[in-house]
């Protein structure tokens, strides 16, 4: 995942807040890119011996803005807002998961998280989940590292796919 200098330029003068939107935004959408030209066999393939594919790893990035930004800062609870308990479940994959589908459940949630978090600062409180109430900037610092080593992950594992392609 490569970052242009134009990016670069147009985020390093812009407030801490936008700058953090702007990184995880790129991580949002690299994230997703890793499906793109794939086909639902190959987004599916399991290459490790855990639970994680490609579309898996989207899934799960769909669960962590819905934890992040619905459960954290409403406090609805996991089973109000419709998301598992228990994180490993959330990259398990039912039959009408597709690359279609898990792509627009992810950019929904993002657009949801963006909505969340507009008119929050840095500094305001998120009281909801289960760690306790945590500044909002944490949680943009958590789901950064978090969608930057799904990245990782991702980009290994499609290269794995691509390489397997007669």
């Amino acid at each position: 995942m490569t970052f242009s200098t134009t990016f670069a330029h147009d985020v390093i003068a812009q407030p801490a807040k936008a700058q953090l939107e702007s990184f995880i935004d790129e991580h949002r959408t690299a994230l997703r890119a890793t499906l793109e030209g794939l086909s639902e066999e190959e987004v599916r393939r399991s290459l490790v011996p855990s639970a994680t594919t490609l579309l898996g790893l989207v899934k799960h990035a769909t669960y962590v803005e819905k934890v992040w930004f619905d459960h954290a800062v409403t406090g609805r609870s996991r089973a109000e807002i419709g998301i598992p308990e228990d994180s490993s479940e959330s990259f398990r994959l039912t039959e009408s998961d597709t690359v279609d589908s898990v792509s627009r459940a992810h950019h929904d949630a993002c657009e949801a998280s963006r909505r969340a978090t507009e008119s929050l600062a840095l500094e305001d409180v998120l009281p909801g989940h289960r760690l306790g109430p945590l500044p909002l900037r944490w949680v943009f610092l958590h789901l950064l590292r978090e969608l930057a080593q799904h990245c990782g992950h991702a980009d290994i594992l499609r290269e794995q796919v691509l390489a397997a392609r007669p």
